[in-house]
């Protein structure tokens, strides 16, 4: 037998817990956002009008992972304010950019546009997986914070997407 074949899998500080333990399943959250992260970059990274967006997304993927590794490491997992605050920022810099919704709009926007919803989509279900965690963690508030706004960045990505790719967006 494995080391995992029982079950559990180990903390970074050596602690060994369930493979279906709350820190586990927000720390496997977190690297499926970062996955499609990098999923959206590779589409980006072929076109120079995303070069900013492209470093804006490379900057978020070290942030996730840095959090990773605080939850895996067994210590306080925390994230420091000023990284939701750059999230505020520049979701406020792109949005002064895009015209001003008068619906709701539909996933899609051409490709960069719908890797950026697809990401959104499972950020949200890490949000929840977050939130969740502080049932049983006061730790996980800032967590549960930082991806709300990066749920709201990538909303407001996508759309940036799709405006600078001259795709239109599908009001409902």
């Amino acid at each position: 037998m494995k080391s995992g074949d029982d079950g559990f899998t180990s903390l970074a500080n050596g602690k060994r817990v369930k493979k279906y333990s709350d820190i586990i399943e927000i720390y496997g959250s977190l690297d499926e956002v970062n996955v499609f992260l990098g999923y959206v970059a590779e589409a980006l990274y072929c076109n120079q009008e995303f070069s900013d967006l492209l470093k804006q997304v490379y900057r978020i993927q070290r942030d996730l992972f840095e959090l990773g590794s605080y939850l895996m490491s067994g210590k306080k997992f925390t994230i420091n304010p000023q990284k939701i605050s750059i999230l505020e920022m520049e979701i406020d810099a792109m949005s002064e950019r895009l015209p001003v919704l008068k619906s709701f709009i539909l996933p899609g926007g051409g490709e960069s546009a719908s890797r950026i919803h697809l990401t959104r989509a499972v950020c949200r279900r890490a949000e929840r997986i977050a939130f969740k965690l502080l049932e049983t963690n006061d730790n996980a508030e800032i967590v549960g914070i930082y991806l709300n706004r990066l749920g709201d960045w990538l909303y407001v990505a996508a759309r940036t997407a799709a405006f600078l790719s001259n795709e239109e967006e599908m009001q409902v």
